[in-house]
């Protein structure tokens, strides 16, 4: 895998001590709150495991599941294959994300989850990758942890077809491997 990777963007040491500060500021801005704490599968899995564990107030895990890429291209068309099973009216939500891109993903998960009127509902997204993001998407993410270049971006939970998402940090991708 690391043949493909044309340079390491954030090393394992930074992105665990960014995520501890970012679990620092959860901690703080929701004591007495009892979130709800959605992650958005499947690239979240990894900083979802380690955000949480940075969480030192009650709350509540949850999931979604939706899809709207192909490859490098986003679709812009959204499926929830899972949605979440907490009641979440009422309640204070964050949504963990891996990445902020487009914004195409994260403004349906947004207005879906908003249906189902929250107490509060913010989200807190490992990377923003403002460069990339849809004219059309307003929404801004409260709480994040790194800014990146407008790269392909993989490892730490994000994928190139599924691939490198084991990697303990996050590299840039060599453009001849996804634009064979």
């Amino acid at each position: 895998m690391e043949k493909d990777i044309q340079e390491v963007l954030l090393t394992e040491a930074q992105i665990r001590e960014r995520i501890r500060q970012l679990g620092e500021v959860l901690t703080e801005e929701y004591a007495d709150k009892n979130p709800v704490i959605v992650g958005v599968m499947k690239g979240v899995v990894i900083f979802y495991a380690d955000m949480i564990r940075h969480i030192k107030v009650p709350c509540q895990m949850d999931f979604m599941w939706i899809s709207s890429y192909e490859g490098t291209n986003s679709t812009g068309s959204m499926i929830v294959k899972r949605d979440v099973s907490a009641d979440i009216k009422g309640r204070h939500v964050v949504i963990l994300e891996d990445i902020f891109d487009t914004g195409n993903s994260l403004q349906f998960v947004y207005n879906h989850l908003m249906e189902k009127e929250p107490a509060s509902l913010e989200i807190c997204t490992l990377l923003d990758k403002p460069s990339r993001r849809n004219p059309a998407v307003t929404l801004k993410p409260k709480y994040v942890g790194f800014q990146v270049p407008n790269a392909f971006v993989v490892g730490y939970g994000l994928d190139y077809n599924e691939y490198y998402r084991n990697m303990p940090y996050i590299g840039v991708l060599r453009p001849e491997v996804y634009e064979k």
